[in-house]
């Protein structure tokens, strides 16, 4: 196994500490909060599983927390992103619409133009980037 060649310059270390920032891209319309990584991420684990519970289990959540964000999802617009069936005999189920599809990719777009503008507009400062402390050691 070899190891990952670590960067030489100074200049390299900052466009290595700039490749590592992260966004975390939030869109107000003003009705369902915020819409966010989050969310995306929810919407894209239903698509996945098929349904809200597993979706929510998946990222950690609780099925009513998971319940209320594509609730707060489907209300931000007219026509729904997730589409629920009553459970049963038959099992329940969600699935994305292609309404909440195109959402998602809509999102991931403007994610990636997003960043594309962060990188740009902060190259002129990357070598000024601090490096992150290391974790204190455990003193147990």
């Amino acid at each position: 196994m070899t190891k990952p060649e670590m960067p030489d310059s100074d200049d390299e270390k900052g466009r290595a500490r700039l490749e590592a920032a992260r966004i975390r891209l939030r869109i107000v319309f003003g009705v369902g909060g915020p819409l966010g990584p989050g969310k995306i991420d929810l919407l894209e684990a239903v698509a996945r599983t098929g349904s809200i519970s597993a979706a929510g289990r998946e990222l950690g959540m609780s099925y009513r927390r998971s319940w209320l964000l594509i609730d707060g999802v489907n209300r931000m617009f007219t026509s729904p992103s997730v589409v629920a069936s009553a459970g049963g005999a038959q099992g329940g189920g969600a699935h994305l619409t292609p309404f909440g599809t195109e959402l998602i990719a809509a999102y991931r777009r403007v994610e990636a133009a997003t960043r594309a503008a962060m990188l740009a507009e902060f190259a002129s400062f990357a070598e000024e980037l601090a490096e992150a402390p290391e974790a204190p050691a455990n003193q147990d």
